[in-house]
């Protein structure tokens, strides 16, 4: 029987994004409150060519960017979701809820309240990738995955808000 190294394996992924998180730890290491996730960079090596099933940014807090809400619609079919206080709880749930239409779940967030998260993700058969910046990731988290990503500098870029930046539409919480 010969060897096939070019097999190409579909996948259906779920892309789940603690918005907060991720936030925070490219502004630790960057040491700019300027700089954003670069979506056009990160979405495509996370995927390496499987599926793309659902991307869902969770983001605590009243205003969320429109404009980044329109880029990830308009993109990847993607969804921000405003959350109450943190973004544990809702992409814990919409995880659970995914577990069932999904092969693999890959949720962009360092923290180790995730751990029983994955814990169960993996019992009911999901394959779980960690994507995030590993120096502010918990290692307990890593241990757990089937696949950790690093988030590096080349997945980030810094904007300059300017003076007309105060004025964009905001998506309000309800």
């Amino acid at each position: 029987m010969t060897e096939n190294k070019n097999i190409l394996i579909n996948q259906s992924v779920a892309i789940l994004c603690d918005g907060n998180n991720i936030e925070r730890s490219i502004h630790e290491l960057s040491k700019s409150t300027n700089t954003m996730i670069n979506f056009n960079t990160i979405i495509p090596k996370l995927l390496h060519g499987r599926g793309l099933n659902r991307l869902i940014y969770f983001r605590e807090g009243q205003n969320i960017s429109s404009k980044l809400a329109e880029r990830l619609h308009e993109q990847y079919y993607g969804s921000v979701v405003p959350c109450h206080k943190s973004a544990d709880i809702p992409l814990s749930i919409k995880a659970t809820q995914l577990a069932s239409k999904v092969d693999t779940i890959i949720i962009m967030s360092g923290d180790s309240d995730y751990v029983e998260l994955v814990t169960h993700l993996k019992s009911e058969g999901v394959r779980v990738e960690i994507a995030a910046v590993k120096e502010t990731t918990a290692k307990i988290l890593i241990e757990e995955a089937d696949y950790f990503h690093p988030i590096t500098q080349e997945d980030w870029f810094v904007y300059n808000p300017g003076p007309a930046q105060g004025r964009n539409k905001e998506i309000k919480r309800k």
